[in-house]
């Protein structure tokens, strides 16, 4: 067949046609999923492309993590001073304040090294008016705020977000513990973005002190949410573990992005946060390096664009169709 006569090649449908097609709300945001290292995937990512970035790292159980080994910004030491200091976005030292924390607990310095780079790179991925989102269990959350205040810097903290839940065992020695720490942090204390409009409401404690007006709106959530975890049975469960509540996601989406905007999840597991973000009209990207998180997301969302990062700056491919 000669150039001449051979058929012009179909046109490519845009990400809304192809959503369309599939059965999905045209309105719904694109979702592009990585199997990979999230820190070589966040590496390859373009500088201040994401308004929202939600971390949700594994939970420290004292397991020794393997990790590649960063190279610390060291300034010039003092005299009497034998040793690097790290520095953070600011030009702030904090390496005396790590090695405090070493050594009253080696474990989370483990934790902190596997940690800090991939902190580091979503703090260049965030755009000028973006807001991270750090999850963290009540055993690291007091280390990690102290040392991502000296990184980052103190003024850039927004909120402790505390999630309680009231689910499974309880103890009978201590007080249960029923909640996770959500961190917030903004890449300008001036000009981030936040809309407590968009953001759903939840009852009055005691309705009857407001009036009929304000009891029917509800209120705005405070920085404790109560919320269940995923129902066992119901819409949203996957079955993945670590699962975590669209509410929860749901709330962050709404009030640190805009239709259009972009949301990064280095962590993404089930995929909830690219779930909501997409049903919202947000655009997101999602990293996991678990084959089975990449296998759940892809089900969940069938519109998504699912693509491997190659170790060393390999060619993305496509190990999985998600027709």
């Amino acid at each position: 067949m000669t150039a001449e006569s051979a058929a012009p090649p179909a046109p490519v449908p845009s990400g809304s046609q192809a959503a369309s097609a599939r059965g999905v709300d045209p309105s719904a945001g694109e979702v592009e999923i990585h199997l990979g290292d999230n820190l070589d995937v966040a590496r390859g990512l373009p500088s201040g492309a994401f308004t929202l970035i939600y971390l949700d790292p594994p939970f420290n159980t004292g397991r020794t993590r393997e990790r590649a080994v960063e190279i610390a910004v060291a300034v010039e030491p003092e005299p009497t001073q034998s040793r690097s200091v790290r520095t953070g976005f600011h030009g702030r030292d904090y390496e005396r304040l790590r090695g405090d924390l070493r050594t009253y607990d080696d474990r989370f310095d483990d934790y902190w090294g596997y940690l800090e780079p991939r902190l580091a790179e979503a703090w260049r991925l965030l755009a000028p008016d973006g807001t991270l989102y750090v999850h963290l269990d009540y055993r690291e959350a007091h280390y990690a705020k102290v040392l991502m205040d000296a990184l980052f810097g103190r003024e850039r903290f927004l909120n402790e977000l505390i999630w309680a839940y009231d689910y499974g065992a309880k103890s009978k020695r201590r007080w249960p513990t029923k909640h996770d720490t959500i961190l917030v942090y903004v890449k300008d204390p001036t000009g981030y973005w936040f809309d407590s409009e968009s953001v759903d409401r939840e009852p009055y404690m005691a309705p009857g002190l407001v009036t009929a007006e304000k009891a029917a709106r509800g209120k705005l959530p405070t920085d404790v949410w109560w919320h269940t975890i995923v129902p066992t049975t119901g819409r949203e469960k996957t079955g993945y573990p670590t699962q975590k509540p669209e509410g929860i996601l749901r709330r962050i989406v709404q009030a640190s992005s805009r239709p259009g905007d972009r949301v990064l999840d280095l962590f993404a597991g089930s995929g909830t946060t690219g779930a909501v973000a997409s049903a919202l009209g947000r655009h997101a990207v999602l990293v996991d390096a678990n084959p089975a998180a990449i296998a759940v997301m892809a089900a969940r969302m069938p519109h998504a664009e699912v693509l491997t990062t190659l170790p060393n700056g390999g060619d993305p491919a496509h190990p999985f169709s998600t027709s």
